[in-house]
Formats: structure tokens, sequence, C-alpha cells
């Protein structure tokens, strides 16, 4: 059994890992090999496209930065400590991997704010240096969450209200938001039932069943 968990152990911190260096690297490269607004078409429906935001995800501009920061940085610590109760308490691999995705998204943008405003000079209309001697573009702290991955697929077609003319899926977005995009996808998919044995609701229906089986006469007489 105790091998079983460290096994299990050693793949969620492998996800993880894994993640953050795919997310960093791909991040880097971006930074160091082209300028802001800059693009490299991969297909017709595929292109590298470089923006930074101080958002959330998927270059959304919301809420002060450090504040925003700080909120990231509290969030990552309470997920690591419930995956470490997840593991524990015996919850299903699947849903595990998914928490493991959501929490090393959210650890790479935070990487991304809380470093590169020094480490990185500016990327406006040239390609940024690394470590640069006169100093980075902002503190610590301040940061901007690179983006990269930019999916054009089609035009809607002309006659849609408001929207005719307009580009499906505009958005921008990197490695760290797709892990945290498709560990929420597939807790809400595939892993609701172990998202209600978290959240305490398979507790509350074992409970009432509990007590409806205990009180034949008043469950009969609803």
């Amino acid at each position: 059994m105790n091998n079983i968990l460290k096994d299990k152990r050693f793949l969620y911190i492998a996800i993880f890992i894994a993640v953050i260096i795919i997310d960093q690297v791909s991040k880097i490269w971006v930074k160091t090999h082209m300028s802001l607004g800059s693009s490299i078409w991969i297909t017709d429906w595929f292109q590298i496209n470089f923006q930074e935001n101080n958002g959330m995800a998927f270059s959304i501009e919301m809420g002060n930065k450090i504040f925003l920061t700080l909120f990231r940085i509290i969030a990552v610590g309470g997920l690591l400590y419930i995956i470490n109760k997840l593991i524990k308490e015996g919850y299903k691999t699947g849903f595990i991997v998914c928490m493991v995705l959501i929490t090393a998204g959210a650890l790479g943008n935070i990487i991304d704010c809380i470093f590169y405003g020094v480490l990185f000079s500016d990327s406006h209309h040239q390609v940024a240096e690394f470590m640069p001697a006169a100093g980075g573009y902002s503190t610590w702290l301040y940061g901007k969450v690179v983006d990269m991955l930019y999916f054009p697929l089609f035009r809607l077609p002309e006659w849609i209200p408001f929207f005719g003319g307009e580009i499906f899926f505009r958005p921008v977005f990197n490695i760290a938001d797709s892990a945290v995009c498709t560990g929420v996808f597939c807790v809400l998919v595939f892993e609701h039932k172990e998202l209600s044995r978290f959240m305490g609701e398979d507790e509350d229906k074992k409970k009432k069943d509990q007590e409806d089986s205990n009180n034949p006469v008043e469950t009969e007489s609803k």
C-alpha cells in the first residue's frame, strides 16, 4: 500500500514539474526570440502570437497587479495543502491529477508575475534580453504574464448579429492556462462524483439516507 502511495506521489510530482517546465521553457523562448505583438504562423488556424498581460488568464486584464499576485500565491499554497489531503484520504487518481494540473498552471503564471519584471528587459519593438545589465522592465511581483498560443480557427458568418465576420475564439493563452482549464474541465465532466465527495455532498446524502432508514414511518408518510 505504501509503495502504491509513493508511486502515485511520484506521478503527481512528475506531472506538476512537467507542466511548470514546459510552460516556462515556452515563455522564455518567446521572450528571447520575439518582440511583443509579433507572430509566427504554424498553420492557417494556429500561430505563436506574443502577448503580455497583467490579468488572470487568456490575456484578460483584471484588478490590481500586486493583489492578484499575492492572491495567486495564497491560492496555490491552499491547493497544495488540499492535494496532500486528497492523497492521504484516498481520492481517485484522476481527480488528484486534475487538481495537480490546476495548481501547476496557477504556479506557472505566478512565476511570470514574481520574476519576469526583474529577469527580462522590455519587449516593445525589440526582443527582450535575459538578465539585462540595466535591470528589468519592472520590479518584483510586477512582472507580466507571457501568452503565445493563438487559434484563429475560422471567421463567423457575416449574417450573425454583432459578431459577424469576427474570428472565432480570439483569446491568446499559454501552457499554464491550458493546464488550469484542462483540470477544471475534467473535474466537472469526468470527476464530478469525487468533487461532490470533496465538497461534502456525498456525506450529506449518506446522512440523509441514514436518517430516512432510521425513520421508516416518517419516510412512508412523505
